[in-house]
């Protein structure tokens, strides 16, 4: 089996600021699904308060300093995971079946999936399961229209849970489902009154189904959802974080214009029917996020290659940083063998992307584009635009 299945899997919770995310997690440690789970907590300010609000009976809750999660914290939850798996190789603790990772309110989500996956030791004991948002069902319009963070949060989602549904006007609920659905066309939609089937697999949005332990590309992917909804347009902004003094942001937040939309945060899919040459897969998605990797939010893959058709490749990435592709034993579904890429970008249009990719597949008039001219000026290359 492919290490990428064996892996212990992470979860990542996230969600502006007060929308539920503690609340839900207390629920949710209860359910004998999520036995055996560390609970990573990041929270900041001066008197830590969350993690008295998270209800466990073990000493399963890590809590990390002050600091948001997408800035100074980053080190030590690399420290942290492998200070787990270190406890467990080591029998100090029983093996972990999963770990979730609370972040905070004000977290981009990106340098916190960067840190499971771009780490060479982390990633061969830990894989990215998913990502699951909780919106606020009262405020999340408002708070959508003015926080940065709060977009990624949700563009970047497997799962999206929306909470305090119950006080919200049913036309308020409707209006945020419909920009839910704007800004993330795949991630299920849930109600944060979480039925007690939905708990058991609301983590479990990952590349394998852990009941059965094969992979459920389908669900991973979420394609069966793609095509049906406009691709997400969201207006332009920065990143900020508010409250957090480091040098290395603005921290200052910026109220966006609401009359400000454009086309910068899209989700979009690729399907190609034929295997695909390694060299060619390598250098598209090396120059994808070498020369645009800021603007790649997420990639999802599984990939034909024509050097072994047979045994696909998985592909997962946050920006610059991927998970060390894997092969698969075997295609989860033999009837269906194609490559299915799933896109998330923020100011990268997606006809480019297409153009590029099929620059590399053979598809333009063009055999085999020369990659320094590529990254030189891809506007010179033909069925290249931008």
């Amino acid at each position: 089996m492919s290490p990428v299945l064996n892996a212990v899997p992470v979860s990542i919770l996230t969600g502006f600021l007060g929308a539920g995310k503690t609340s839900l997690l207390n629920r949710l440690l209860k359910d004998p699904d999520l036995t055996d789970t560390a609970v990573i907590i990041n929270e900041f300010g001066d008197v830590s308060l969350d993690h008295l609000l998270v209800e466990a009976s073990s000493d399963g809750i890590i809590e990390l300093s002050d600091g948001c999660l997408c800035c100074t914290v980053r080190g030590e939850l690399v420290d942290t995971l492998a200070d787990l798996m270190d406890r467990m190789q080591t029998d100090k603790i029983k093996p972990l079946k999963r770990v979730v990772i609370e972040t905070t309110g004000l977290a981009d989500p990106a340098p916190v999936l960067q840190s499971v996956m771009g780490n060479p030791v982390i990633a061969q004991s830990y894989r990215l399961d998913g990502v699951v948002t909780v919106v606020d069902a009262v405020n999340g319009l408002s708070t959508l229209a003015n926080h940065e963070e709060a977009l990624k949060q949700v563009a970047m989602a497997d799962r999206l849970v929306i909470s305090k549904v119950s006080l919200a006007t049913p036309d308020a609920v409707i209006s945020l489902k419909a920009r839910l659905r704007e800004l993330n066309p795949r991630a299920p939609m849930m109600d944060g009154d979480l039925p007690e089937a939905a708990k058991a697999k609301l983590f479990h949005c990952g590349l394998y189904d852990p009941a059965t332990k094969i992979a459920d590309v389908g669900r991973w992917l979420q394609d069966e959802v793609a095509g049906e909804h406009d691709p997400a347009h969201v207006h332009d902004g920065h990143h900020h974080h508010a409250h957090c003094d480091h040098d290395h942001h603005d921290h200052g937040h910026h109220r966006h214009d609401e009359n400000r939309h454009g086309t910068d945060i899209r989700s979009f899919s690729i399907v190609h029917d034929r295997p695909i040459d390694p060299m060619a897969l390598e250098m598209f998605v090396d120059l994808l996020r070498s020369a645009h990797g800021e603007k790649l939010l997420r990639m999802k893959a599984i990939v034909a290659m024509s050097d072994n058709p047979d045994r696909p490749l998985i592909l997962h990435g946050v920006q610059a940083v991927f998970h060390p592709p894997q092969r698969l034993a075997a295609w989860p579904d033999p009837s269906d063998r194609r490559t299915r890429m799933v896109l998330i970008t923020k100011d990268l249009p997606e006809a480019f992307v297409r153009d590029l990719f099929d620059a590399f597949t053979g598809k333009p008039r063009i055999d085999r584009p020369d990659r320094q001219a590529l990254e030189d000026n891809p506007l010179a290359v033909p069925g290249l635009r931008m």
